[in-house]
This record gives C-alpha cells, sequence and structure tokens, in this order.
C-alpha cells in the first residue's frame, strides 16, 4: 500500500492559482476558467468551489491573508515591552519579505484591494481579513506607550504599504530596498511616534 504525499487541499490550490493569475494577467485574466487551466484541474473545478465570481475573489481574499500572515509572521512579533528595535526588525523583515521572496503576492493584493473599491461586498470582506494584522500591531504600538495607538498604527501601516507599492508597482519599480534600508525607515519612524 502507498501512502501519498498530502498536498495543498482543492480549495489551497484553486486560492493559490487565483492569486498567481492575479499577479499576472491582473482581474480580467481571473476566471473560472483560467484557473482550471492553469491549475490543471477538469472544466467546472474551480466553478463547483466557488459557483460565483464573487465567491472566487472571496476564496483568494482569505487565501491571500492566510500567507500573507506566514510573510508578516505574525506570531514573530517581539514584546512590546523590548522597545522599538525589536519591533522594527520585525517590521522591516515582513515588509522586505514582501518586497522580495513574496513579490507577487503582494501584487495579487494590490489588484484585489482596488477591486474592493468597486464591490462593497469585497471591500467588507477584504477589511475584515485585514484586521488581524491591523489589530496586533495597535496592540503592539500601545504596549509600546504610545500616545495616540490609532494614529501610530495607520502612519505605520501606510509607511510600509506605500514602500511596497512604489517598489513593487510605482516609479521605484526597479528598486529593492535593502533590509538594513527598510529598517532604518521604520526605526525613524518609530522614533519620531514613540520619542524612542
Amino acid at each position: 500500500m502507498s501512502v501519498r504525499a498530502a498536498g495543498p487541499s482543492r480549495s489551497d490550490l484553486v486560492a493559490d492559482t487565483a492569486l498567481a493569475l492575479l499577479a499576472e494577467r491582473g482581474m480580467r485574466g481571473l476566471t473560472h476558467r483560467a484557473v482550471d487551466e492553469a491549475a490543471g484541474l477538469p472544466q467546472g473545478s474551480t466553478s463547483n468551489l466557488a459557483r460565483t465570481r464573487q465567491a472566487l475573489l472571496e476564496l483568494a481574499v482569505r487565501r491571500l491573508a492566510d500567507r500573507e500572515a506566514r510573510v508578516l509572521a505574525l506570531h514573530e512579533m517581539p514584546d512590546p515591552r523590548a522597545g522599538a528595535a525589536p519591533l522594527a526588525d520585525a517590521l522591516a523583515l515582513a515588509t522586505h519579505r514582501a518586497l522580495t521572496r513574496n513579490r507577487e503576492l503582494t501584487v495579487a493584493r494590490y489588484e484585489l484591494a482596488l477591486e474592493a473599491t468597486r464591490r462593497p461586498e469585497l471591500r467588507a470582506y477584504f477589511d475584515a481579513t485585514g484586521a488581524r494584522f491591523r489589530d496586533q500591531l495597535a496592540a503592539l504600538v500601545t504596549g509600546m506607550g504610545s500616545t495616540d495607538p490609532a494614529r501610530h498604527t495607520l502612519s505605520l501601516i501606510a509607511w510600509a504599504d506605500g514602500l511596497m507599492f512604489s517598489c513593487v508597482a510605482g516609479s521605484f519599480g526597479a528598486e529593492v530596498p535593502s533590509l538594513e534600508e527598510v529598517r532604518a525607515g521604520l526605526r525613524e519612524l518609530l522614533d519620531g511616534m514613540l520619542g524612542a
């Protein structure tokens, strides 16, 4: 009797393929048929799993959140009592991973974020899945003594998102800052916010 190695579930395969297609072809290139073909699945497999386009997009958003949680390494975030330097290190590593080894995932996120501006039902879903990182970051800056955690959380996320967008899809697309450069920028931001 042979034991087959467990691969990704059909749901994960479809969602991962959808994310890859979004990064490669954009929103117009994401169809049920294209997912079936790219994933090597029989025609109709994606439709059986996600009947509508909205269901397919939700599946992709859910998988994006799971994969980004690993990229952002939420479980590796430091104890806030350790100060700004460990948080800058952790956030720099997460941001640099998104810019380098996970660039395709970052592009797919931008595609989904833009689509969510046109689909209120997707916007609510997209925002809810992204809340776990935002909430954890808010808890960290609160624990570090932030006098305005909501504003500081927004500033940190906006800084990282702005850097990622500029280097992945914007005018700095040909340039990727080093891990040390990302860390220095975050350290300056945190020092200014927290008076560290």
